[in-house]
């Protein structure tokens, strides 16, 4: 009896020694093929995430309502700054999630093929979707600068609805090439069976063919768009330094405009916001689609490139409000107004010494509104 039982003991410890060696091998293969299941930066990025997630989906939904529930506020740029506002909403309240979680637990992926394909499918939309809409909408301006009778003819709130649905389905059509090649990777142990826990959401496909997709979508979805928004925005400030003395000259006595230099710098901060945001991202996507072969400081290097162009990707999605509220007095007593309902709708302050100055007037002052909205041509704000 005593035998038996010294048997079964020894063949339990072994067993067991057995299974504990299997999973240290297990965790050496997972760490060795995937990296490790943590991110030695998943802490102080998390709390940087959570930070960009109150303000971004605060400041998102605050532009959703004002836009949506204020009749005057649904002018066709406004539509553009909508649509901007649910991308970054779609960015915040999906993707931001699902990278926190992954930052912890790199694997496995729990969604399966499915989220792995929706995934990809969200991320590339919204990349697509915010820069088409970025573009978009500085055309709308540039027209609206340099030919305002144009402008006035043609842009209405419907015409934008119009493009914007343009946008986004184009976006979404553009995006298909590079969820096509994601899916769910597998690694197996020398003796060809599963590593348990090893499923990542990752390329299926031929590397090559994810780096072209990469590097033809950044050049035609950034460098382009983003050269051709920087000639339309400097066109833009040049015709309104020219028109300067002539708007001095013109303006009647009851009519408050914010100065040239102002909107100058509207223009310059809006183009240096966005770019300063998305060059890291795509720097990080282009880094990893030209590299031919990975050393150990190229991937130290590409490690610190991904975290930071991580967070200001995100930080992308949360500062367009804030840009809205520094710059646009009109949208900064909607946010008001919103936040405390309380308050009284904002009425322009009459001068005892001068004429009472019509209201609609003061609504023109605001960047956001269009040019049929616009008492001149030489006041269209970007």
């Amino acid at each position: 009896m005593g035998n038996h039982t010294h048997v079964f003991g020894t063949d339990f410890l072994e067993l067991e020694d057995s299974l504990q060696k299997q999973m240290n091998s297990t965790e050496a293969s997972l760490a060795a093929v995937c990296g490790p299941r943590r991110s030695p930066l998943s802490l102080p990025v998390t709390v940087v995430y959570a930070l960009i997630f109150a303000v971004g989906v605060t400041g998102n939904l605050l532009v959703c309502l004002v836009i949506v529930r204020h009749q005057a506020m649904r002018t066709p740029t406004n539509y553009y700054l909508l649509s901007l506002a649910v991308s970054d909403l779609l960015v915040l309240l999906l993707g931001m999630p699902l990278e926190v979680y992954e930052m912890w637990h790199s694997y496995p992926f729990l969604l399966g093929w499915v989220g792995c394909y929706l995934k990809t499918l969200l991320l590339e939309t919204v990349c697509f979707a915010s820069i088409l809409s970025v573009t978009t909408l500085s055309l709308e301006r540039y027209v609206a600068v340099l030919h305002p009778i144009r402008a006035r003819l043609g842009n209405t709130p419907r015409r934008s609805r119009r493009i914007l649905g343009l946008v986004w389905g184009a976006s979404v059509l553009f995006s298909l090439p590079n969820t096509s090649v994601h899916g769910i990777q597998l690694y197996r142990f020398p003796n060809g069976s599963l590593v348990p826990d090893s499923a990542t959401c990752a390329v299926i496909q031929p590397l090559w063919v994810y780096n072209v997709i990469i590097q033809v979508t950044s050049a035609l979805f950034f460098i382009l768009p983003m050269a051709v928004i920087s000639v339309l925005y400097c066109r833009m400030a040049l015709k309104l330094k020219k028109d300067q003395s002539l708007e001095v000259n013109k303006m009647p006595a009851n009519v408050q405009r914010p100065s040239r230099k102002s909107v100058n710098k509207m223009l310059f901060v809006l183009v240096l916001v966005f770019a300063i945001c998305w060059t890291p991202f795509h720097i990080d996507r282009l880094f990893f689609s030209f590299v031919k072969k990975w050393t150990e400081s190229l991937a130290t290097v590409f490690n610190l490139v991904h975290v930071v162009s991580g967070v200001f990707f995100y930080l992308s999605s949360a500062v367009n409000p804030i840009i809205y509220n520094l710059l646009s007095h009109r949208f900064r007593v909607a946010f008001r107004n919103m936040i405390s309902p309380s308050c009284k709708e904002w009425q322009p302050q009459h001068h005892p010494h001068r004429p009472a100055t019509p209201r609609n007037i003061f609504l023109t002052e605001c960047h956001l509104v269009e040019p049929t909205e616009d008492l001149g041509p030489q006041c269209p704000y970007p």
